[in-house]
C-alpha cells in the first residue's frame, strides 16, 4: 500500500499578523508625529516671519507718515461753531500724544488725500505694557482740522475707535520726543518731550522697546524721523517761544 502524499504549504501563524500589524502601527505613527511636528514648525515661522513682516512694515509706516508731515494753519475753536477762530499751527507735540498732517495715509499711502494723524499711547490688553495706536482722519482745510484745537497748543484728547489701528503692540514702554535747535548758533539742537512752539520740530524721535524682548525676531525700535519743511532748516531758537 503506498501512503497519501501531504502538500506542505507555508502559512501565517496569527503572532506574526500581530507582530506585522504591530510594526505597521508604529512606522505610521512615527509618521504622524513627524509630519504633525513639520507642520508646526512650518506654522511657527510662518507666524514668526509675518511677525518680522509686520514689526518692520509698522516701522516704515511710522517713518513715513512723520516725513510727510505738512505745515498747515488750523483755525481753532471752529468746532463751537464760531464763524473764525484763533489761527495756530497745527502740530500737537506732547510726552505720548502726537498730531499732524501728512501727505502719507494707511490705506492711500502717498496717492491719497492728506490725512490729519494722531498717534496715541494707551494701555495694553488686560493692562499688560503698552501699544501705540494711530488714528486717521481726512484733512479739509484749517477749518476742519481747527475741529480738534481749542486754542493754541491746546488739543482735545485722542481717543481709541474701531478705525484705529494698532502700530506696535506688547511693548514695555513708548514715549515721543521733539528736537529743537539749541539756545544759540553754536550749540547743539536738544530733544524735548513736549512742543509748545509756533514752528515745527527738526525731527521726531519715538521711543520703544518690546515688553517681552525675543532674539528670533525683529524687535520694535526707536524710530527717528526728520521733519524737512524748507531748503534751510534754520531756526532760530527764540522764535520758539520757549523760556
Amino acid at each position: 500500500m503506498t501512503r497519501p502524499r501531504h502538500n506542505s504549504q507555508s502559512g501565517v501563524t496569527l503572532i506574526e499578523v500581530l507582530i506585522a500589524v504591530t510594526l505597521l502601527s508604529l512606522l505610521s505613527v512615527a509618521m504622524f508625529q513627524a509630519m504633525r511636528i513639520g507642520l508646526n514648525s512650518y506654522v511657527k515661522a510662518g507666524q514668526r516671519l509675518m511677525d518680522n513682516r509686520r514689526a518692520a512694515g509698522a516701522q516704515r509706516i511710522v517713518e513715513q507718515e512723520i516725513e510727510g508731515i505738512i505745515p498747515v494753519i488750523a483755525t481753532c475753536g471752529t468746532i463751537t461753531g464760531a464763524s473764525s477762530g484763533v489761527k495756530t499751527t497745527f502740530f500737537q507735540g506732547e510726552p505720548q500724544t502726537m498730531r499732524l498732517v501728512s501727505a502719507f495715509s494707511l490705506q492711500q499711502g502717498w496717492r491719497g488725500q492728506p490725512q490729519i494723524l494722531a498717534m496715541f499711547v494707551i494701555p495694553g490688553e488686560n493692562g499688560i505694557g503698552v501699544r501705540l495706536v494711530i488714528n486717521e482722519t481726512a484733512y479739509t482745510g484749517p477749518a476742519g482740522a481747527g475741529r480738534f484745537c481749542a486754542g493754541p497748543h491746546q488739543y482735545l484728547p485722542v481717543a481709541e475707535g474701531p478705525d484705529s489701528f494698532v502700530l506696535a503692540d506688547k511693548l514695555a514702554y513708548c514715549r515721543f520726543s521733539f528736537l529743537a535747535p539749541g539756545l544759540s548758533p553754536e550749540a547743539p539742537p536738544v530733544w524735548r518731550t513736549d512742543w509748545r512752539a509756533e514752528v515745527w520740530p527738526l525731527a521726531v524721535r519715538i521711543e520703544m522697546a518690546p515688553l517681552e524682548p525675543h532674539p528670533g525676531q525683529v524687535q520694535p525700535i526707536t524710530v527717528t524721523a526728520p521733519i524737512r519743511l524748507h531748503r534751510n532748516a534754520e531756526i532760530h531758537y527764540e522764535d520758539l517761544g520757549y523760556e
